[in-house]
């Protein structure tokens, strides 16, 4: 807070008076005004030229800001944490800021690093070594309680490796075997933030290089569901081996974040309607990170994994609450989006998170042209009522 008083003293160029406004909905101010009441201000039968400009505006505002693409993009912060500085006002103010700041850097990469790195290693090269010495015994009890006390023990290492401090709410409502534990998407060390407090059974595609060896590794001794690239395609396959795992209720919680996808903890997107499909029990469970100690969120589009875990282990700490929620289960006459939507709510509550409707998959593709087809639908329907087409 000092830091960012003083950075706010020093900045010589006032603010735009539009971004103080507290009417002011993000960079531009929006008119949410539907598309009815807005033609009709224009005219109030036919179609005219003029319509087009509202279809522009809103394409314009759409591309300085939308409430989308803003999600995968790291969290702007209230206070400077010694970090990185997130604005564009962030340059060099005094020689005592910088000071502080280089002895930040210098304690976070040359004491820090060394090792937390260490610490990784151990934990990897110890997830690796046992449970393949685990994956070597029959299927009893001995080999499962032995998979779990490898597993905790692991991830638990890798986790003070990022210096996690890590509050976990609720534990009465942990989710048990034969259940599906569903979570918010904002890093991969969301799995191992889950699984420091207990055992799950990964659902995800097989990999290669080190992931790959870990995966292989940890399969025989825990039952994990790793796909081909090939089978991931398939939703019927997926859910049907899904579906068996849950039908045994002797295997551990399924552990799936359903929207596919990294975002920036900031808010909860679509929720994909397969893990919802499967049938049993949801238990949701709710991630939330203190961005003041470090950016926990992946933009994988920006930064590949090594890079990622490079700015984790340089950051001061990974801080978050986790929430533990009572169990969910389909409601009669609900479907499977209906229900995802349910869970999703319940989720983004906990987590004061921001509930959105879009699909995280924007994130690299493009949008629908259903997307299109419906405003198009819209405003033909608009013409039709007020009779400019007979």
């Amino acid at each position: 807070q000092w830091a960012t008083i003083r950075i706010e003293k020093g900045v010589k160029k006032p603010q735009p008076q539009m971004l103080k406004t507290p009417t002011a909905n993000g960079i531009i101010e929006r008119d949410e005004t539907p598309m009815e009441k807005e033609i009709a201000r224009l005219h109030q039968v036919d179609f005219e030229f003029s319509d087009i400009f509202y279809f522009c505006r809103k394409g314009f505002e759409a591309i300085v800001e939308d409430e989308v693409t803003q999600r995968f993009s790291s969290e702007e912060l209230v206070s400077w944490n010694l970090l990185t500085r997130t604005n564009v006002n962030f340059h060099y103010i005094s020689l005592r800021l910088t000071v502080v700041w280089v002895i930040g850097v210098i304690v976070r990469y040359c004491f820090l690093l060394p090792l937390r790195f260490t610490l990784a290693a151990i934990g990897i090269t110890s997830m690796i070594v046992g449970t393949t010495m685990v994956g070597q015994l029959p299927n009893s009890s001995v080999k499962n309680y032995l998979s779990e006390v490898v597993h905790l023990t692991c991830s638990r290492i890798l986790v003070r490796a990022l210096s996690g401090t890590i509050h976990y709410h609720n534990k009465e409502n942990k989710p048990q075997k034969g259940g599906i534990c569903v979570a918010n998407h904002t890093s991969p060390i969301d799995a191992i933030i889950l699984t420091n407090d207990g055992c799950y059974a990964m659902v995800g595609q097989v990999h290669g290089g080190l992931m790959g060896v870990i995966q292989r590794a940890t399969v025989k001794a825990c039952p994990h569901v790793w796909f081909e690239r090939s089978e991931i395609k398939d939703r019927h396959l997926v859910t049907k081996r899904l579906r068996e795992h849950v039908v045994d209720k002797s295997k551990l919680p399924i552990l799936i974040f359903p929207e596919g996808t990294c975002i920036n903890n900031t808010s909860v997107m679509m929720f994909k309607k397969g893990s919802f499909e499967i049938g049993g029990t949801i238990y949701p469970v709710a991630i939330k990170y203190d961005p003041q100690f470090g950016d926990a969120f992946w933009n994988s589009s920006k930064y590949n994994i090594v890079s990622y875990l490079l700015r984790i282990m340089t950051s001061w700490a990974i801080v978050c609450d986790v929430w533990y929620m009572p169990p969910m289960v389909r409601k009669e006459g609900e479907d499977a989006v209906q229900f995802a939507n349910r869970v999703r709510s319940v989720i983004a509550l906990q987590g004061g998170l921001t509930e959105l409707p879009w699909d995280g998959g924007l994130k690299r593709a493009k949008v629908k042209d259903t997307f299109k087809e419906e405003q198009q639908k819209n405003y033909s329907k608009m013409l039709v009522r007020n009779g400019s087409i007979g």
